[in-house]
């Protein structure tokens, strides 16, 4: 026999067994984690419990002692579909082609040349389902399974659009939409594709109908508040949150899973935006600033281990920031298109932010309205009238503010006290980053501020300017 050559029986024993190890060894690698992003429709800040609401919301408490709840987080638009734009590409809305509410039947959607998360976890392996609102297109090019997402069940738009569908993948299954029994429905949805998901990572974007007008509860929540509709709804949404987390520990997943709950703008009509000014459709704070809550078992440390109650972040984060976090924590390859996000992995694992954000920028439409550096908030521009309400003779226009608002939010989070004439400095070099940052953006935008700031004369008594309300 040659000295190199084994008999075939020990040369299979030997490769049998490295195999073996092998198989062992990729056995015993961590699988990425999981995601479920839970988002709700016109939540306001003041509508959970652990945000100071009188509306019992007993699982999203929970989870939020499991983890980590933020003061300082926003959506980028203060209306439904920029905001989901941008959460879903880590991008502002009108980089991406969102700037305004898409119509139900509108031929238009989010940018195709855009990759949102889902398309961003399919090449390391991700299965993935959105189940709910949509709103970010519906014709078929536009709908969830042609943006990265394996499956869909939901309503395309928002619950007061016309036609009343709602869709599995892309084909009608319901029409109109029986919305008393439509969280019921999307949390089991939920629950199933959590189940059918075994054996590889999976992300759930389980993106709530409620509490957007008109309300509905199932019987079993239908006056169980004893505060109304309103508040039957939102509890009905956090028995779907505990529905959700109990569904991961069900499957033995809970451990390997990271859950995140927020909104996509302020409260509507009925809900609270806490003690915030401004509500949905405003650029003050109410408009702007949701509830944030992200848990982790064994990865983002619990706030019930804090002798001082859960664990709150007043670190400013955005839903810009959600798809560069994932990225990070799952291996997925950021997408080739320059984002506005970043990742917060380390404020989430309760570790210093060490990545320095630019001014974050407050849009409403194409307009520029506001923007963010550390603690400052500069408003340069506000329409003459106030969301939601009739458009005025000769219609809505977005002004300059002759005089910008400047608010410390750390010390005045309502909004209530403009220290711009204390802090010249800050209010020129805010400025200064939105003229730098402004020429990035689509010509829109350059072509909407042109046309505010050309406005900005001063008003003479003969002439004046037409009035801003707060």
């Amino acid at each position: 026999m040659h000295p190199g050559t084994l008999p075939r029986r020990a040369f299979l024993k030997g490769a049998g067994g490295a195999l073996l190890a092998a198989a062992q060894g990729r056995a015993a690698a961590p699988q990425p984690p999981n995601f479920v992003l839970i988002l709700c429709d016109d939540l306001g800040y003041g509508d959970l419990h652990c945000y100071g609401s009188q509306i019992p919301t007993p699982n999203i408490d929970q989870m939020a002692r499991e983890g980590v709840r933020f003061e300082q987080f926003y959506s980028t638009s203060n209306v439904c579909s920029p905001s989901r734009a941008s959460l879903l590409t880590g991008r502002y809305a009108p980089r991406v082609g969102v700037p305004d509410v898409i119509a139900s039947d509108a031929p238009i959607g989010l940018a195709k040349d855009e990759t949102t998360i889902a398309e961003m976890l399919r090449p390391v392996g991700y299965r993935s389902m959105c189940v709910g609102k949509w709103h970010l297109g519906r014709h078929p090019q536009y709908l969830p399974t042609n943006r990265g997402f394996d499956e869909y069940y939901g309503i395309p738009y928002s619950n007061d659009m016309a036609p009343s569908v709602l869709l599995r993948d892309q084909s009608v299954i319901e029409s109109p939409v029986q919305l008393n029994t439509l969280t019921q429905r999307y949390t089991q949805q939920a629950v199933n594709f959590i189940q059918r998901a075994q054996g590889s990572p999976f992300f759930l974007f389980l993106s709530h109908t409620f509490p957007h007008i008109p309300l509905a509860a199932s019987a079993a929540f239908n006056g169980k508040s004893g505060m109304g509709l309103y508040a039957d709804v939102v509890e009905e949404l956090d028995w779907s949150v505990g529905r959700v987390l109990q569904s991961l520990k069900d499957n033995g997943v809970d451990n390997n899973t990271m859950v995140i709950l927020t909104s996509d703008n302020g409260p509507w009509y009925q809900g609270s935006a806490g003690r915030l000014r401004g509500r949905k459709g405003s650029s003050y704070e109410g408009g702007v600033r949701e509830p944030f809550i992200a848990r982790w078992p064994g990865q983002i440390p619990p706030g019930a281990l804090r002798a001082r109650g859960p664990r709150v972040s007043r670190v400013m984060a955005s839903t810009l920031d959600i798809l560069p976090t994932l990225a990070r924590l799952s291996n997925a390859t950021l997408p080739a298109k320059p984002l506005d996000g970043l990742d917060i992995w380390p404020v989430l694992a309760g570790q210093p932010m060490t990545a320095q954000r630019d001014v974050f920028l407050y849009f409403d439409s194409w307009n520029l309205q506001c923007a963010r550096m550390g603690p400052w908030k500069l408003h340069v521009a506000r329409y003459d009238d106030f969301a939601w309400s009739p458009d005025p003779a000769g219609g809505r226009h977005n002004l300059p503010l002759m005089h910008p608002e400047l608010y410390n939010l750390e010390n005045d989070p309502d909004e209530s006290y403009d220290v711009a004439a204390q802090n010249p400095q800050i209010v020129a070099d805010i400025q200064q980053r939105i003229q730098q940052l402004l020429p990035t953006f689509p010509a829109q935008v350059m072509n909407s501020w042109q046309a505010t700031m050309a406005m900005k004369v001063a008003p003479t008594p003969e002439g004046a300017l037409p009035a801003v309300q707060p």
